[in-house]
């Protein structure tokens, strides 16, 4: 099966929101990372600094994905709240947020997408999988040292 136009236009408009996305976590996990202190500071400073990287992969592909399907890259950016909190626990669960977010216009696309575009629907699964995992990592950090529960169920 291959999509229609207007499912299409509702891809392209959806990968447009995830490029969005994406750049404001690229911004996003580039001022976390300037604003950690304390002991901890360099470890911290290079896994946020690793997450914009890897946001600015996601938002390239996302952009890529827009052309090939024939739609114009938006240059647009999500949604960048100054909460003024700092505190590196205040950070991940920001950072959680913004996950969610992502995770679910991913979800959007692969519902849209499913049983009609195979290189969509794996485009989507995977960044689901890679949302997943990085939320996972994100309340592993969350959690208390010696705590096994999740931090979402605590």
């Amino acid at each position: 099966m291959t999509l229609t136009s207007a499912e299409k236009d509702q891809a392209i408009a959806i990968l447009n929101k995830i490029l969005e996305a994406e750049l404001a976590g690229v911004v996003r996990y580039t001022h976390y990372s300037l604003m950690v202190y304390g002991f901890g500071r360099i470890p911290i400073v290079k896994w946020l600094r690793q997450q914009a990287a890897e946001g600015l992969a996601h938002a390239e592909r996302a952009g890529e994905l827009v052309t090939h399907l024939g739609g114009h890259p938006s240059l647009g950016i999500g949604d960048l709240l100054e909460t003024h909190k700092h505190d590196l626990g205040d950070i991940l669960r920001e950072s959680l947020a913004h996950e969610d977010y992502a995770r679910g216009l991913y979800e959007e696309l692969l519902a849209l997408v499913t049983g009609r575009s195979i290189m969509l629907e794996e485009y989507a699964r995977t960044l689901i999988a890679e949302e997943e995992q990085h939320a996972g990592e994100v309340d592993k950090m969350l959690r208390q040292p010696g705590t096994l529960a999740a931090f979402a169920d605590a």
